[in-house]
């Protein structure tokens, strides 16, 4: 690949991964304004919460199905054709959501969209790694991570000019449906890896991707790399996304763009750690970093549940530093996922153990809905209990093999 062509790899997967974080931030923002207007008079706050945490494990659950399939589907046929058709997903039916009547017909949506979002990250990731040196890979993979929580930043942004309210929120799904012209400009002129190019006749005499990632010489890495993914998938979503909500709630029709605010913050802080954590995983050392990044969410997490609260001064402070440092471990997974994997099963193996822990996330979500309810809609008990989640990275990092100084296995 000359020069101008690796640029526009990096470029794209960037948008890619832009529009892709707009989805992910979508329905923290717009939730309750959405279950307010589908739901009438019967909306309660706990059936708010309830439905957030509903919208929220039908995305994971899409993207756990998504990264899985459509990571396998990138190792067989290219890595930028399975990246056009992940985009086009996410786009289409973030797109139709703008038409839906009922909760219902919303879930379904936001399943579909998560088959998208959860196919990109592994494809992406894959390309741009093998597209560049091992030299520049930190700041390569640190930049892929910052346009994911760009997206949500941008998405913020957009909601503080033009609010998302129960009588007008339909516009913001009209807006994620603009990036299905990318995915038709990346399944017709984007380059594909030079390095899966050149591994597809040696991939002749192994099992297939998802099968040889469960034999014996990549077991061990397949399953260390769900464990090391799921513990931060699990926390986000479980713990860390409450605050929005919780914004919503407190500030209400009084103050209708503090929620975009809050957002704004956290994907401010979210920008700015997920391109650094591939660089500390770089400086620090992979097991260290990572056991450090998991001891101070934990810490940060409690603390902005328990010592502060929307509206008090130095909230958004809190908010900005939590969605810094809960965000160093996306841009570590983004270093460290592809360093497991030879290039013949690479996006595969980055994408089940990237979104095998979304399915524990969707599970997590659900009963941290359930818990929501049974603490009587109290978002300060919930995000702190769920924030505990983050200690296990303690432990399980210990396991994990350290993969410093070899680079990508071919």
């Amino acid at each position: 690949m000359n020069r101008t062509q690796r640029y526009l790899v990096l470029v794209t997967c960037f948008l890619a991964l832009v529009f892709d974080g707009v989805e992910l931030g979508l329905m923290p923002i717009a939730s309750l304004s959405v279950s307010k207007s589908l739901l009438g008079s019967s909306f309660t706050p706990e059936l708010g919460g309830e439905w957030f945490a509903r919208f929220t494990a039908a995305l994971m659950l899409g993207a756990a199905i998504g990264g899985i399939a459509l990571g396998a589907l990138g190792d067989r046929v290219g890595r930028t054709r399975a990246m056009g058709v992940c985009i086009l997903f996410y786009s289409v039916f973030a797109a139709l959501g703008a038409y839906a009547h009922t909760q219902e017909q919303m879930l379904v949506l936001r399943f579909l969209v998560g088959l998208g979002v959860g196919g990109l990250w592994p494809n992406g990731i894959a390309l741009v790694s093998e597209c560049w040196s091992s030299a520049s890979r930190p700041l390569v993979s640190g930049a892929m991570m910052a346009g994911l929580n760009a997206g949500i930043l941008l998405l913020s942004q957009l909601a503080r000019q033009w609010s998302i309210t129960p009588d007008s929120w339909r516009w913001v799904f009209q807006f994620a449906g603009v990036p299905a012209l990318l995915g038709l400009f990346v399944l017709v002129a984007l380059p594909e890896s030079p390095k899966w190019l050149a591994s597809r006749g040696l991939s002749k005499g192994h099992a297939a991707p998802l099968r040889e990632l469960f034999q014996p010489q990549l077991i061990r890495f397949t399953l260390v790399g769900i464990l090391l993914s799921a513990i931060p998938m699990v926390g986000a979503w479980s713990a860390s996304k409450w605050m929005i909500p919780w914004a919503d709630k407190v500030a209400g029709a009084s103050n209708v763009g503090y929620k975009a605010a809050t957002q704004g913050w956290w994907a401010l802080g979210a920008t700015l750690g997920s391109f650094a954590g591939a660089q500390f995983a770089s400086w620090m050392g992979r097991r260290w970093s990572y056991a450090l990044i998991s001891a101070a969410t934990v810490v940060i997490t409690i603390g902005m549940f328990q010592l502060t609260a929307p509206l008090r001064p130095g909230f958004h402070a809190v908010v900005f530093t939590q969605g810094l440092v809960a965000t160093l471990f996306f841009g570590w997974l983004a270093l460290y996922l592809p360093e497991l994997f030879p290039t013949r099963v690479r996006a595969t193996g980055s994408g089940l153990a990237y979104n095998s822990g979304r399915f524990a996330t969707a599970f997590g979500v659900l009963g941290a809905g359930f818990l929501f309810a049974a603490l009587g809609g109290d978002y300060s008990r919930v995000g702190t209990l769920c924030a505990m989640i983050y200690a296990l990275g303690l432990v399980v990092i210990w396991w994990a093999p350290d993969t410093e100084g070899r680079g990508l296995v071919e």
